[in-house]
């Protein structure tokens, strides 16, 4: 089960696409027509020109409320100047956490648990045998319930596996009807990044696509990679 945490915010946009959202910004002012706010904010101004002219009808402003565009705009000012983004750049990315979900907050994040296979302990995608009776997909789900325990909450992508790795076992425990095996790749999207009722059973990792060279060997990432899209 490829099971993956979506961005959760934008990457930094390039110089090219810095410079082309300027423009389109810059065409959508010269195109666009006033607001309610600019309207109300021209009607008072001139209100104020009269005013001075000495030709400003105080019956005008009889029920009108004192609070001008003015006024509003020094407030929305000091909101803003109060206001403070959250890093892009966590704790958990200064430190290196690789088990820590709260990191590379604009890339997928994919979910490695170590396995023991033969005699190694590999880092691979949550996987476990099929059983007689299961369709591909609940032997998916399976594997993810096995390593995340029942509370996980995340979204399985169709029923049908979006790649396969095929590989031989060893010669010393190949039989005459068991040469080797199959694993049917399925994807998962992470609905809820609070895992404190998760049962992780299993040392795990998450980590970007381009950090999967890491830990999986290459015939394996090359299957892996096939499926995965890090737009």
């Amino acid at each position: 089960m490829c099971l993956l945490r979506l961005p959760r915010i934008t990457q930094p946009l390039e110089k090219e696409e810095e410079e082309v959202a300027a423009l389109m910004e810059q065409i959508e002012l010269e195109k666009s027509l006033y607001s309610d706010h600019e309207m109300r904010k021209l009607e008072e101004e001139e209100q104020l020109k009269r005013k001075m002219e000495s030709s400003y009808d105080e019956d005008e402003a009889h029920g009108k409320t004192v609070i001008m565009a003015q006024d509003l705009e020094e407030k929305w000012e000091q909101k803003f100047l109060q206001f403070k983004a959250a890093p892009r750049i966590t704790d958990a990315d200064k430190s290196n956490d690789r088990t820590s979900l709260n990191r590379k907050l604009d890339s997928n994040l994919m979910f490695l648990v170590k396995q023991k296979i033969g005699n190694q302990e590999l880092w691979l995608l949550p996987q476990v045998e099929w059983q007689p009776g299961e369709t591909l997909r609940s032997t998916a789900e399976r594997a993810m319930a096995t390593f995340l325990g029942d509370r996980i909450q995340a979204k399985v992508l169709g029923n049908a596996p979006y790649g396969i790795y095929k590989y031989k076992f060893p010669r010393a425990i190949r039989t005459e009807n068991n040469v080797g095996a199959k694993v049917f790749f399925f994807k998962a999207f992470l609905q809820s990044s609070d895992l404190s009722q998760a049962e992780l059973k299993a040392d795990y990792l998450w980590v970007t696509k381009k950090e999967l060279g890491d830990y999986l060997k290459s015939e394996y990432l090359k299957k892996v990679n096939r499926f995965l899209l890090d737009l």
